[in-house]
């Protein structure tokens, strides 16, 4: 029996179930912090109180609201089938949360002088994602 997989092309994308209620809660004006309370697992929410908390100059509570989000979406990632590398696509929406939490890891990473894992995290997203890389970089 002969098998066509290319074996080359490395792992399938990792799609992100959603989490509608949580989203939408979000859509329709919630608070950041009222929704990740309620949906802590919801790396959107924390990725909003991450930009928000950096926009106004508090680059360590924005670090640790990323952070949280990064994990909670590495849960989830592996909970899809991801094995530590491989796409996350960028244009699947439930994807974004997580994508947009490792960005902002990166810039409060870099803001309170933390360059290695400024770093480490701007390269974890361009392997994750170069769209996501490129659009949070506002290019």
């Amino acid at each position: 029996m002969e098998s066509h997989e290319n074996l080359l092309a490395g792992p399938p994308p990792t799609l992100l179930p959603d989490n509608t209620e949580a989203r939408e809660m979000l859509e329709a004006g919630a608070k950041a912090a009222d929704v990740a309370a309620r949906f802590p697992a919801y790396s959107e929410a924390w990725a909003a109180l991450a930009d928000d908390y950096f926009a106004a100059g508090h680059a360590v509570t924005s670090y640790a609201f990323a952070r949280t989000g990064y994990h909670r979406g590495l849960d989830q990632l592996r909970r899809a089938g991801w094995k530590g590398h491989g796409p996350v696509p960028w244009d699947h929406g439930p994807n974004k949360g997580f994508l947009r939490c490792l960005h902002a890891l990166s810039r409060a990473a870099q803001a309170i002088g933390e360059k290695d894992e400024a770093e480490r995290c701007a390269q974890f997203l361009r392997d994750s994602s170069a769209d996501a890389a490129r659009e949070l970089a506002g290019h």
